[in-house]
């Protein structure tokens, strides 16, 4: 024989027992009072026996009757079963939101400018970008996939390498017009206005220009004079506008370059960057396939 299932009338007694109250339950569950006692009363009818009992003196409320207490934490745990599973069928399909974490700098120097070709190929799908810089919980903030720039070392997460860097001094043809005779000895660079990114601290293997000058044997003293722009994207415009001498990071400044609105200085000069970008999201993202047709696609334009 089958067993009919009570979904509305078990979730109806479920919050009236939370709250000991139908009118309490009713308001949670957006019906009428009635509404839900009448939906506890046809599980009454169905179970045989007495769900609730009301309490005498002072401000009446329900009290669950101690079989009904024994039911509620597995009918509270099938509940929270059946949400997960919905949640699960909402991560399965093809379609919908997709949140992507980035930092506001790769945001408008390399994925702004590239994303209408995937908007173009999967419009079924739309895309939420989270710029916030500090540290999030990707299930917490509904995050599905993040780039992100380090050494791929984040607990609890894949991380899969997307691109390289390398670091390298830029300037505007203006500038280097300017200068262009003390910029053939890059000892020069000392004497001239340097813009300074400040993104991260150079504990974290973030290349600065002391970084550079001593890979390069220029200088071991420390550079303390310039400009400091603590966003990466932000430190090359006033480079652009021939204000100094920045130190570009290679997937930053690749559009900038190709335009001509940067060219970079000391070519044969290399310092590649210890950080790295990543794909990175959680193992139970994985199968999404709106998670795995961005991740592909990030691959492709990189």
């Amino acid at each position: 024989m089958k067993t009919p299932v009570y979904l509305n009338a078990l979730r109806a007694f479920e919050a009236s027992a939370r709250h000991q109250s139908f009118s309490a339950a009713a308001d949670e569950l957006n019906v009428t009072p009635a509404a839900v006692g009448q939906l506890v009363k046809s599980l009454e009818d169905y179970l045989g026996m007495t769900l609730f009992q009301r309490s005498t003196g002072g401000k009446a409320r329900l009290i669950a009757t101690e079989t009904a207490l024994s039911a509620l934490p597995d009918i509270r745990a099938g509940f929270d079963r059946l949400i997960l599973g919905l949640e699960k069928l909402q991560t399965q399909t093809s379609t919908g939101v997709l949140t992507v974490a980035i930092s506001p700098a790769f945001a408008a120097k390399w994925l702004l400018p590239r994303i209408d070709s995937f908007q173009q190929a999967y419009p079924e799908i739309d895309i939420r970008l989270d710029t916030n810089l500090k540290p999030v919980d990707f299930g917490r903030h509904g995050i599905d996939i993040a780039v992100r720039y380090g050494q791929g070392n984040w607990s609890g997460l894949i991380a899969e390498k997307l691109m390289n860097e390398e670091v390298f001094p830029v300037c505007s043809s203006a500038f280097y017009q300017k200068y262009h005779k003390q910029l053939q000895d890059p000892k020069s660079l000392l004497n001239l206005p340097l813009i300074h990114d400040l993104t991260m601290d150079a504990h974290s293997g973030f290349t600065t220009w002391d970084t550079w000058l001593q890979y390069n044997h220029i200088s071991n003293e420390p550079t303390q004079r310039g400009l400091k722009i603590n966003n990466s994207a932000a430190v090359l415009q006033p480079a652009i506008e021939g204000q100094g001498v920045a130190l570009a990071r290679s997937v930053m400044a690749a559009d900038d370059l190709k335009t001509g609105r940067l060219i970079r200085l000391y070519p044969t000069m290399q310092c590649s960057s210890v950080l790295a970008y990543y794909i990175v999201y959680r193992e139970e993202c994985c199968n999404m396939p709106k998670l795995q047709v961005f991740r592909q696609w990030l691959v492709e334009q990189a």
